[in-house]
């Protein structure tokens, strides 16, 4: 299993793990499906406590990353961060052909 982080991604996700009310608590970043349909899906992302049945995945970005091995659809997920036409996270599945909301 894969994920991929952009720069920008990269930037927002470690501030928030850096926030104060968030150290010593053991949270990574988790990438979840919030709807699938057919061969693609639409995802979320959360800070979570690993459980038994999640997967950690590293990264080159220094940033590991929770999701359910049991998911093929998480396989090879890209978190980016957008600045324009609208800030915010973009996570897509480039490998799976998913290249953003339809």
């Amino acid at each position: 299993m894969s994920v991929k982080i952009t720069r920008n991604a990269a930037k927002i996700i470690k501030l928030e793990l850096e926030k104060e009310e968030h150290q010593g608590k053991g949270l990574l970043l988790k990438v979840f499906i919030t709807h699938a349909h057919g061969d693609h899906a639409h995802y979320g992302m959360d800070l979570a406590k690993p459980e038994e049945k999640d997967q950690i995945v590293s990264t080159d970005k220094e940033i590991d990353v929770i999701i359910d091995p049991n998911e093929p659809l998480l396989d090879g997920v890209k978190i980016d961060y957008l600045y324009f036409p609208e800030e915010g996270f973009v996570i897509t599945n480039p490998s799976k052909g998913n290249h953003g909301d339809h």
